[in-house]
């Protein structure tokens, strides 16, 4: 008997715990030739702004030990873009679609959260809150709690689709951020987005991105994530998403035992652009070969 792979997300039925991570597969259609859409949980589409977005000068990807840093600057083709160019493909496909948006404001928050609201092709928002709010001397909405409640309640009363918030780890402590977001009416919780780091290039003694700093993602940064979804998971009622790190079938069900109700795959999609399909599949294997019926057993089954 094959094991059952569904969990609930945010209300959401989703066939696995597998879903991609934003900014690192597109609008979905881009690699619909690389992995079928249908095998996997949800994707996450490439964070939008109400107006289309050119990014950072390049250079902005480097490979790490362990990674990656890229600092694309969220480029992204803006809201009325998605909406005529990117949503007919997503009327082709049976897998629920999360929205990833992000904005400088909390008015640019909630314009975003309304106008995707009336997208059907969109089951649910993504709320990237790792951004600075121009009108509070740019702190970042994601480092400051009472901050972060204030654009998550926004965006809560803008929509009545599902809302996820993705955390930033740049924080002294994520427990007090996951909170404040779950008090503000998130109904999940992404955990967690890049850290921030930098490469040096010792010829030219210049930073290696153009932009200096960028976002460390990939295996280096698994150990940080693990902690932080564990020490989240025990403290919110709300479900969260794991990501950091995740390259193979173990590594999502390691977060899974920490107390992640699914997963995201980002970095392994520029490996392996089938790496989400592949991992889904993985797990399903292993709950087989281990006589675990039931995925949902799994989840904060850690016993530490």
């Amino acid at each position: 008997m094959k094991p059952y792979m569904g969990v609930k997300i945010a209300g959401l039925d989703l066939r696995n715990p597998v879903m991609t991570a934003s900014g690192t597969f597109g609008y979905g259609a881009e690699f619909a030739e690389y992995v079928n859409l249908e095998t996997i949980g949800a994707f996450v589409t490439k964070g939008l702004s109400l107006k289309p977005r050119a990014g950072n000068p390049t250079p902005r990807i480097v490979e790490t030990p362990g990674g990656m840093l890229n600092a694309i600057g969220l480029q992204n083709v803006g809201i009325d873009a998605f909406i005529e160019k990117k949503t007919p493909f997503l009327r082709s496909i049976d897998t629920p679609v999360f929205a990833n948006f992000f904005g400088n404001t909390i008015d640019e928050y909630a314009e975003l959260a309304r106008r995707l609201d009336h997208v059907p092709e969109v089951a649910g928002l993504e709320v990237n809150i790792s951004c600075p709010n121009v009108k509070q001397g740019g702190i970042v909405f994601g480092t400051d709690p009472a901050c972060a409640r204030d654009v998550v309640s926004a965006c809560r009363a803008a929509t009545r689709k599902p809302l996820i918030v993705k955390l930033s780890p740049n924080v002294t402590d994520i427990v007090a951020m996951a909170r404040a977001c779950e008090d503000a009416g998130a109904d999940a919780l992404s955990v967690i987005n890049t850290l921030t780091g930098m490469a040096i290039d010792l010829k030219s003694r210049r930073p290696v991105l153009a932009n200096v700093t960028g976002g460390l993602s990939g295996p280096a940064i698994k150990p940080v994530a693990l902690r932080m979804v564990w020490q989240v998971a025990r403290s919110v009622r709300i479900p969260v998403i794991g990501i950091g790190g995740i390259m193979t079938a173990t590594d999502a069900l390691e977060f899974i035992l920490a107390g992640a109700t699914a997963v995201q795959v980002g970095t392994a999609s520029f490996i392996n652009p089938g790496a989400a399909g592949d991992i889904a599949a993985g797990i399903e294997e292993w709950l087989a070969a281990h006589g675990v019926s039931d995925v949902n057993s799994l989840i904060g089954a850690l016993e530490a």
